[in-house]
């Protein structure tokens, strides 16, 4: 795609999502079988539902009197997308009117089935996950392909049989074979779709870094949580956070969510899925950001690292003095070791945490209960809230541990 989005000062290209890459090989499968050589593509024109028309070069892979199979390169644009480059296939098959009603039938899940073209059913093959637990889009069973795509590859091969007038039952199957290694750098495994990756996307447009994306995948986990009844959760910016509390919290991930800068977000999607608790484990070097009321601690939003220190040690009981020095430090574990220096570290925390909870609890606004744990890699547990006690007992009895 020649298209383009600037972003921290640079010029980036957009891409495409699998889904319009499974749509684009689906269109010019279905074209090339119905009508023959004559339906023969090298590109195909895919209308996305962000608006925005896109030509796919596509490539033949198969093509006989029952059946067509085309194939599209994913184009990822300059998005750091683990599925850069991988092959999407396409497979259209004409299905005997005998086993119609067995076309959407994969061992113990149905296929998914088109209401506005009831001749076409579609499924995953080789590389393309299955869902293996409740609350996600599909049922257990089903291929992880996603309500958008499904309904672009519908209407791509249905414009065609359309065009045509063909009306016997067709049985569309996307596959991505890279997809099986491809599922172990995504959250797929954790998801419980197994086997492969997901066929994503909402707009059918790759923004390059896209920050929808990330909250979008938020979301999703914590729709599953709350369809597999759960109602506490266990959020930590990354890995570190997880290490903390899997290591000193002794807290089971199982029940834990990635919500990197967007906290805030992460926040009020867990209202919105019912969650009753919300606990919040995280280095000292984002969280602290939070007693400022900033709830998405990317820098390029907003720092104030230096500026909360400063304050809250002067609030504390330090000097001007020591508030200019914080201010010239380059992290938060240089300031710490000035407070720790300056017998001051505790009474700073404290305060610190105090704000915190203040910002949280404005967010929340009373729909659940929630706390934060603040931690540095060199010096540990740095403090805490009011609330953290109670769900730490709480998630220590629901998932067992002590």
């Amino acid at each position: 795609m020649e298209q383009y989005i600037v972003k921290n000062q640079k010029k980036l290209r957009f891409g495409i999502t699998t889904g319009t890459c499974a749509a684009a090989a689906a269109r010019a499968a279905a074209s090339h079988l119905l009508l023959g050589d004559g339906g023969s593509m090298e590109s195909v024109t895919i209308h996305t539902p962000k608006g925005v028309t896109v030509n796919v070069p596509v490539r033949q892979v198969l093509h006989t009197e029952t059946a067509c199979e085309y194939s599209v390169i994913k184009d990822s644009g300059d998005d750091p997308d683990v599925t850069n480059g991988a092959e999407v296939f396409a497979r259209i098959e004409r299905v005997d009117d005998v086993l119609r009603k067995k076309t959407g039938q994969t061992e113990n899940a149905p296929s998914f089935h088109s209401e506005d073209y009831p001749n076409l059913y579609l499924d995953g093959g080789e590389g393309i996950g299955r869902v293996t637990k409740e609350g996600l889009e599909q049922a257990i069973g089903q291929a992880a392909i996603n309500p958008v795509p499904r309904s672009m590859i519908f209407q791509a091969v249905g414009n065609v049989c359309e065009s045509v007038g063909y009306e016997e039952t067709l049985r569309i199957t996307v596959s991505i074979p890279a997809g099986v290694e491809l599922a172990k750098q995504t959250f797929n495994p954790r998801l419980g779709i197994e086997g492969g990756i997901s066929v994503l996307g909402t707009s059918g447009i790759l923004e390059p870094m896209s920050e929808r994306a990330i909250v979008d995948t938020i979301e999703m986990q914590i729709r599953q949580m709350a369809g597999q009844g759960r109602k506490q959760i266990l959020v930590t910016p990354g890995n570190y956070g997880q290490a903390y509390a899997s290591d000193y919290l002794k807290l089971d991930l199982e029940q834990s969510i990635k919500c990197s800068n967007y906290i805030g977000e992460t926040i009020d999607l867990a209202i919105a899925y019912g969650m009753e608790q919300f606990l919040l484990v995280g280095n000292i070097g984002k969280l602290v950001k939070l007693a400022a009321g900033i709830m998405n601690t990317h820098s390029k939003v907003a720092d104030g690292r230096c500026e909360i220190f400063a304050v809250h040690t002067i609030l504390s009981g330090g000097t001007r003095e020591m508030a200019q020095i914080l201010m010239n430090c380059i992290n938060t574990d240089e300031m710490l070791s000035y407070l720790e220096e300056w017998q001051l570290r505790q009474p700073v925390m404290e305060r610190i945490c105090g704000k915190i909870e203040e910002s949280m609890t404005r967010r929340i606004g009373g729909k659940m209960q929630a706390g934060a744990v603040l931690f540095s890699e060199k010096y540990g547990y740095l403090g805490e809230t009011s609330g953290v006690r109670s769900l730490l007992k709480a998630y220590h009895g629901s998932t067992g541990a002590s």
